[in-house]
């Protein structure tokens, strides 16, 4: 059986559902119907609901505070992470909970590798580094509110929303057995206020929300550059969508702007 996630606000899913036409609604209809399990972020009754073989099974409760929930799986594993602080391993087979841990009051991403989980937290403004049964290795704390942690090769990368600036961590250990972090290499003054981040290759591409350009650091050289935002009639931007609806084609970033 096949493991997938969704996550959808109660808002999206509502307005695709008002705006669908019968022949497009029952198109979706019949892509559900799959040997596919799936796992829906509620949040107003702070659970997973669980959709299996295209047909509401039940939901897993007790996941904690779903305004920013994300879910992510690696093998057999399931792991969920709360705005409140709290990330939640699950076994998504049996759909039951097996342990959770709270790394601080406001936690906002986080990424699995093989032997370990980094958490990008708000508060307490650190990065806390779990092994996969969800015990603490290590914490680096930051003063900053932390976003866009991702992994590449033996490198952990994050950006620090208050102090401007992105850190790369390297493991020590080079990926055997629990990593052993230290700080590799840091850029300041990289742009105001980044938000997130995504890898393509060898590239961290961090955005910013008060910035009129993106950040790239090659993960390779260590070098950064700034690359600007082409606007051709600039204008407010009021909301920049999370990287998740970013795209990259033939050396171009697509970057959708609400303005």
């Amino acid at each position: 059986m096949t493991l997938k996630k969704i996550v959808l606000s109660a808002s999206i899913a509502a307005l695709f559902f008002l705006n669908a036409e019968a022949q497009n609604f029952n198109q979706m209809l019949t892509a559900f119907k799959t040997n596919e399990k799936l796992f829906v972020v509620e949040r107003e009754s702070e659970s997973l609901a669980i959709i299996d073989q295209g047909m509401p099974k039940g939901s897993m409760s007790g996941v904690h505070n779903m305004n920013h929930g994300v879910v992510k799986f690696d093998g057999k594993d399931g792991y969920v992470i709360s705005r409140d602080g709290y990330i939640v391993k699950f076994d998504p087979e049996n759909e039951k909970i097996v342990k959770e841990y709270k790394t601080s009051d406001s936690a906002i991403g986080f990424t699995i590798e093989k032997n370990y989980i980094a958490v990008a937290n708000y508060a307490k403004k650190s990065v806390d580094i779990l092994d996969r049964d969800l015990n603490p290795v290590q914490s680096f704390e930051t003063g900053s509110k932390n976003v866009g942690i991702k992994t590449y090769k033996n490198y952990l990368v994050f950006s620090q929303m208050d102090n401007d600036k992105i850190t790369v961590l390297k493991d020590k250990n080079e990926g055997k057995g629990l990593p052993s972090f230290e700080i590799y290499k840091e850029f300041n003054d990289a742009g105001v206020m980044p938000f997130d981040a995504m890898i393509k290759d060898n590239n961290f591409i961090t955005g910013f929300f008060k910035s009129d350009f993106f950040g790239v650091v090659d993960l390779d050289t260590m070098q950064y550059s700034k690359i600007k935002i082409l606007l051709g009639d600039k204008k407010p931007v009021l909301k920049v969508p999370h990287f998740g609806f970013w795209s990259i084609s033939d050396g171009n970033v697509f970057i959708p702007a609400v303005g």
